[in-house]
């Protein structure tokens, strides 16, 4: 790590810790050179995730747009913020766990499904209809049978 004081590339590492949000380390480094210190951040680099639309239009994972849909799911819900931003951590997780670089837009809808299904059944019924696009009410019905389906 290049000293900011002097440029010298020796230094070393005094102290180490993680940051608050746990996503990254501190380090307080002491330039070999002229014995000045320093911070460093270091975070864990990520390939970008991308999302292939139904469309087949291609674009990165935008955790902020995965959020709003169930934000909008949620609305006049009894849902709490904590629970939608575990929600959306979740699905975060999930993604780069299956270990693709590329995602369907569909298997992302899934596991908002899924997790919603879990936290309200009315905001899961929301976002399923907009998800899934419900023509009529017959497909609407279908869905809330599946559910009650699952709950005996």
């Amino acid at each position: 790590m290049r000293c900011v004081f002097c440029g010298c590339e020796d230094s070393k590492v005094i102290d180490s810790r993680p940051t608050d949000d746990g996503k990254s380390i501190r380090r307080r480094r002491e330039c070999i050179g002229c014995g000045k210190r320093f911070t460093t951040f270091e975070t864990i680099e990520t390939t970008p995730l991308i999302v292939v639309k139904s469309s087949g239009v291609r674009q990165q994972f935008d955790k902020n747009k995965v959020k709003n849909g169930i934000i909008k799911a949620c609305e006049k819900r009894p849902v709490s913020m904590s629970e939608i931003d575990k929600l959306v951590d979740s699905v975060e997780k999930q993604l780069y766990n299956s270990l693709d670089q590329e995602i369907s837009s569909k298997k992302i809808g899934e596991f908002v499904m899924n997790g919603l299904k879990d936290i309200d059944e009315v905001a899961y019924i929301r976002f399923a209809s907009v998800y899934r696009q419900f023509k009529d009410s017959a497909t609407f019905f279908e869905e809330m049978s599946k559910l009650f389906e699952k709950k005996k």
